[in-house]
C-alpha cells in the first residue's frame, strides 16, 4: 500500500530516498511553487520563479537538484567526483539554512550526496580541505565562492551542471554585482540555472539576462504574504515619535501582543535605544546586532532578520519604524505566519509617512485598491496615564547609554570568543585588562517602572490583565539543585510547547 504522506510528490518520479526524506519532514503535498517548479526543473529547463518567503522555494530547487545528481550517479557511466551544483545566497545565515534543508532532503542518500557550505570567511583553511574532496553541492555567498575560485580551491569550468541563485532580488542590493559577474566567468558555457526570488525588480531582470537561457517564468498567482485568515496586518497612526514609544509600551506591558515578537527599526542606534527603553519596564529584549557574530546576536541591518534568519513561531512582527521600501515590508512580514501558523503585523506610521505607506499598500493589494493594512483600533487617550513613565524611560536612554550598551556586547563577545581563546592564552595580561576594565552602565533601570498599578490600566482591561502579578515561586528545598536556565532571547530556539494565538486588536 502506498504511503499517503508522499502521494503528493510520487507523480514526479522522485528517488525513493527523497520521498522518504519528504515523509520525515511531514510534507503531505507539494506547495504551489514546488508543484510547478519541480517537474519543469526535472525536464532540464531554466527557471525564473517568484514565490513568497516561507512558501517552500528552497525545497523547490533542492529536490530536483538532488534528483538529478542521484539519477546521474545511478544510471550513467562512472564519473569522477566533482562539484556539479552551486547555490548562491546573499547572507551567511541563508547559506546555513539552504545547506540544512538540502541535507535534510539528502538524509537517506548522505553517502552519495555531499553538501558543503563555504559562506563563513573565517573558516577558509577548513573550507579548502572540504573543497579538495569535491562535494556534489557547494553553498555560499558570491564573494566567498569567487574567493575560492580565484585561489583554485574550487574549479567549476568542467563540472558544473546546475546553478541556483536564491533570494536573487537581494544579491545586487547587497553589493554582490561585481563579484557575481566575475564569478560567472569561471562557469562553463552550458549549465541549467534557477533564479528564486520573493519579488521581481530591476536587479532580478538584470540577473536574468546574465544567468538564464530561455527560462520558464513562474510568476505564481499567489499573494506574496499569507491571507487574512492566517496573517492579520494592521497600521496605526502615531502623531509623534513619543506616541510610538508609548504605544509599544502599552501593547507589550498590557499583554495585548503575546508571544515571541520581532521589532524592526531602520538603524542600529534605534535598535539599542528601543532595547534599553523596554528594559526600563522589565520587558526582556535583545538586539540582533550585525556588528556581532551570529552566536551572540539573535539582526543584520535589514537582511539579517528580514531575510537571513528563520525564527520559529514568531507571533508578531512590529514595524516600529516604517520599512524603507515596499519590498522590505514583505520581507519583514514574512518572518511571521510561516507554514500554517497564525501571525500579526503591526506597522507604526507617522503622519508624514502616509504617502510612503500608500506605496506599500499598493504593492500588497496588487493594484486592486482594496485595503490590506487595516486600521488598528486603539484609543491613545486610554493610555495617557502611562505617558509620564514613558518620558521618564526615554530620558534615561541617552546617547552615552546607547554607546555603552553596544560596547558592553562587543566586550562580552571578545571575552567568550572561541577564536580568541588561543590569543588570550598567549597574552593573559590582555585578558585581565579586558576583564577588569571599568564596568559599563548602559542605562539606569528604575525597578518601580516594571510594576503597573491597577489604576493605570485602561478600564476595559481591568480584571482581565494582571501585568504586575508575579509568578508563584516553587516551594524551596535545601536539596534542590539550581538549574541553569538559558535566556531564550540569546538562543531564539523554539521549545515545543503550544502557544495561544496572538491577541486581536481591541
Amino acid at each position: 500500500m502506498e504511503d499517503p504522506e508522499t502521494l503528493g510528490f510520487e507523480h514526479m518520479g522522485l528517488d525513493h530516498r527523497l520521498l522518504q526524506a519528504v515523509t520525515d519532514l511531514g510534507w503531505s503535498r507539494p506547495t504551489l511553487i514546488q508543484e510547478k517548479a519541480i517537474p519543469l526543473a526535472l525536464e532540464g529547463k531554466d527557471l525564473l520563479a517568484r514565490a513568497r518567503t516561507g512558501s517552500g522555494k528552497t525545497a523547490a530547487y533542492a529536490i530536483p537538484m538532488l534528483q538529478q545528481l542521484l539519477h546521474k550517479k545511478a544510471t550513467g557511466p562512472a564519473v569522477e567526483q566533482a562539484v556539479r551544483a552551486l547555490v548562491l545566497v546573499p547572507t551567511k545565515e541563508l547559506a546555513r539554512q539552504a545547506q540544512s534543508m538540502i541535507q535534510q532532503l539528502a538524509a537517506y542518500c548522505a553517502r552519495d550526496i555531499r553538501v558543503a557550505n563555504v559562506s563563513a570567511a573565517e573558516d577558509s583553511a577548513s573550507q579548502r580541505a572540504v573543497l579538495m574532496e569535491k562535494p556534489d553541492v557547494v553553498v555560499g555567498t558570491p564573494s566567498r565562492i569567487l574567493n575560492h575560485l580565484q585561489q583554485d580551491n574550487l574549479k567549476l569550468q568542467d563540472s558544473l551542471e546546475l546553478l541556483v541563485v536564491d533570494e536573487a532580488d537581494l544579491l545586487f542590493s547587497f553589493g554582490f554585482e561585481e563579484e557575481l559577474k566575475s564569478l560567472l566567468c569561471h562557469l562553463p558555457r552550458i549549465y541549467q540555472a534557477f533564479l528564486m526570488s520573493a519579488t521581481f525588480n530591476e536587479d532580478v531582470q538584470a540577473l536574468k539576462e546574465l544567468v538564464l537561457h530561455n527560462p520558464v517564468t513562474l510568476k505564481l498567482q499567489e499573494s506574496q504574504l499569507p491571507g487574512p485568515d492566517q496573517l492579520q496586518q494592521f497600521q496605526v497612526v502615531c502623531e509623534t515619535e513619543e506616541d510610538k514609544f508609548l504605544l509599544l509600551y502599552a501593547l507589550l506591558k498590557l499583554s495585548l501582543i503575546r508571544g515571541k515578537s520581532l521589532l524592526f527599526v531602520n538603524t542600529m542606534e534605534r535598535s539599542y535605544r528601543l532595547r534599553l527603553f523596554l528594559e526600563q519596564f522589565s520587558i526582556p529584549a535583545c538586539v540582533l546586532n550585525g556588528e556581532l557574530p551570529l552566536r551572540s546576536r539573535a539582526a543584520d541591518p535589514e537582511a539579517g532578520v528580514a531575510r537571513g534568519i528563520d525564527f520559529h513561531h514568531v507571533c508578531a512582527v512590529l514595524n516600529f519604524d516604517l520599512p524603507p521600501t515596499p519590498e522590505a515590508y514583505i520581507h519583514r512580514a514574512g518572518r511571521t505566519a510561516r507554514a500554517n501558523n497564525p501571525g500579526i503585523v503591526l506597522t507604526f506610521v507617522l503622519p508624514t509617512e502616509q504617502s510612503h505607506l500608500g506605496k506599500i499598500e499598493e504593492l500588497l493589494s496588487g493594484g486592486s485598491g482594496a485595503p490590506v493594512l487595516l486600521p488598528y483600533q486603539f484609543r491613545m487617550e486610554e493610555i495617557e496615564g502611562f505617558r509620564y513613565r514613558c518620558r521618564d524611560a526615554m530620558r534615561s536612554v541617552t546617547k552615552q547609554a546607547i554607546r555603552e550598551a553596544r560596547l558592553k556586547e562587543i566586550k562580552e563577545e571578545l571575552l567568550h570568543s572561541e577564536k580568541l581563546k588561543t590569543y588570550f592564552e598567549d597574552n593573559p595580561r590582555d585578558l585581565q585588562l579586558l576583564r577588569h576594565d571599568l564596568p559599563l552602565h548602559p542605562a539606569v533601570v528604575k525597578p518601580h517602572l516594571g510594576h503597573v498599578p491597577d489604576y493605570l490600566v485602561p478600564p476595559a482591561l481591568r480584571g482581565l490583565l494582571h501585568p504586575h502579578k508575579k509568578r508563584k515561586k516553587p516551594p524551596s528545598s535545601k536539596k534542590a539543585k539550581k538549574v541553569k536556565t538559558q535566556n531564550p532571547l540569546r538562543s531564539f530556539r523554539h521549545r515545543e510547547e503550544k502557544r495561544g494565538p496572538t491577541a486581536a486588536p481591541s
